[in-house]
């Protein structure tokens, strides 16, 4: 646990809330003078009530600037108070354990509220250098890989009792952490510490990492931190990689589609090594929810009534992880759903598959072409109608969002892709049972 520096992220965090709380007031006020002066303007007191308004927005600014400075200078005394009381701790992240029996324990409780606060806000946390932000990070067990954690794992793997060459690398969704792989394991899969990729461990051998990141960030920024952790991880993995696999659900999949082309550019030596890529319920041509979200922030913003303005002001003030998800943007400013295509280089070595879920069990039915898998739409969740290279797809009926990644059947299609057992065309695939 990283107790000190989360308890100064949470209470930095606080403070900006208290100013973004002062700025919302602020805007509240002002749509109000100016509704009040558009209706004075009907009338003789048109003059009088704007001047009036123009001496209230100054004493109104004025006392919100006082608050905000008073926030700042509290944050500031308290922080010195807290360093100069606890002092700056060496820290370790220690990962919560991949089980679903942890789920309500304080260490699952407060990885949840972490996972879900960078999906929100974690554009600004990485902004602000708050320590709540998630950086990009891979793990393996309960070991977070850094250069020096592979170099201590060499001496066991030369002994024969460590990790293989083939390794599969699982990146999860918007607003969670790498604890999402075993959501709901007891009840889908029979045992509270099973995960696909401790399955595709005992049933092909490849070792299980876990991707652990700020889904709140753009998704080409995401994108470019994969990459260079995989460029780690080839580097200094013991024995060598033989065979790389990468796994992502909903964003995760978008993340891996963006890191892609970057490490095609950067000539990183990562790539070569990647034979296949899956998507789980990724958005690729972007997400419908998000789309709606905007349409109503902006109709509301064009209502100008405090009652609009500042639920719109909250609306718009989503992250930029949940924007790119709206367009399934995987590089700057090239929203892919949009142009109908899928732009990234396609190394003729890997293979590509795309996973859609519905709510129904018959995914044409009305309700589900219309809500997909509760998040993400069918068609959506196959990829662009056109592509530059042949894309796989299957289909889960009554698998929902979330289950993609803990479904039996689900993981069953994914080991026989690993496996090298579902290579047909993708004109050739119909609905999968």
């Amino acid at each position: 646990m990283r107790s000190y520096s989360s308890l100064r992220g949470l209470k930095a965090l606080v403070h900006d809330a208290v100013s973004a709380t002062t700025n919302l007031v602020g805007e509240g006020h002002d749509s109000t003078g100016r509704a009040v002066e558009r209706v004075a303007s009907l009338t003789s007191w048109g003059a009088p009530v704007r001047r009036a308004n123009r001496l209230r927005a100054a004493a109104t600014h004025g006392v919100l600037a006082t608050v905000r400075g008073v926030n700042r200078a509290v944050e500031a005394v308290s922080d010195g108070a807290l360093d100069y009381g606890v002092g700056r701790p060496v820290e370790e992240d220690v990962p919560v354990t991949l089980r679903s029996d942890a789920m309500g324990s304080g260490a699952w409780v407060a990885d949840a509220l972490i996972g879900a606060v960078n999906g929100v806000v974690g554009d600004h946390l990485h902004r602000r250098g708050n320590a709540l932000g998630l950086g990009m990070s891979l793990r393996h067990g309960d070991t977070v890989l850094t250069p020096e954690s592979l170099r201590a794992m060499a001496p066991p793997y030369r002994q024969g009792r460590g990790v293989g060459r083939k390794i599969a690398v699982w990146v999860h969704g918007l607003a969670t952490t790498e604890w999402s792989w075993c959501l709901d394991a007891a009840r889908f899969l029979g045992d509270p510490a099973a995960t696909f990729g401790s399955l595709l461990e005992r049933d092909h051998g490849f070792v299980p990492v876990y991707a652990r990141y700020n889904t709140g960030r753009r998704i080409p920024d995401n994108g470019a931190e994969l990459s260079a952790q995989l460029e780690m991880l080839v580097a200094g993995w013991p024995g060598g990689v033989h065979e790389l696999v990468l796994v992502g659900h909903s964003m995760g999949g978008l993340v891996i589609r963006s890191a892609v082309p970057i490490a095609s550019v950067q000539g990183a030596r990562w790539l070569p090594l990647l034979r296949r890529v899956v998507c789980l319920g990724s958005p690729h041509q972007g997400a419908a929810l998000e789309r709606l979200g905007v349409a109503v922030g902006d109709a509301l913003h064009a209502v100008d009534l405090p009652g609009t303005r500042i639920p719109a002001a909250i609306l718009r003030a989503r992250s930029a992880g949940i924007q790119d998800l709206g367009h399934g943007v995987i590089a700057d400013r090239i929203p892919v759903g949009e142009a109908d295509t899928l732009e990234i280089p396609a190394p003729s070595n890997v293979a590509w598959a795309f996973i859609a879920g519905s709510l129904t069990e018959d995914p044409t039915h009305p309700v589900s072409q219309v809500f997909g898998d509760l998040l993400v739409q069918v068609p959506s969740a196959e990829g662009p109608v056109h592509s530059t290279f042949p894309v796989q797809t299957a289909r889960f009926g009554g698998v929902r969002h979330h289950e993609l990644q803990v479904h039996p059947d689900v993981y069953e299609q994914v080991r026989r892709f690993c496996a090298g057992e579902w290579d047909r065309p993708r004109a050739q695939l119909g609905d999968s049972a």
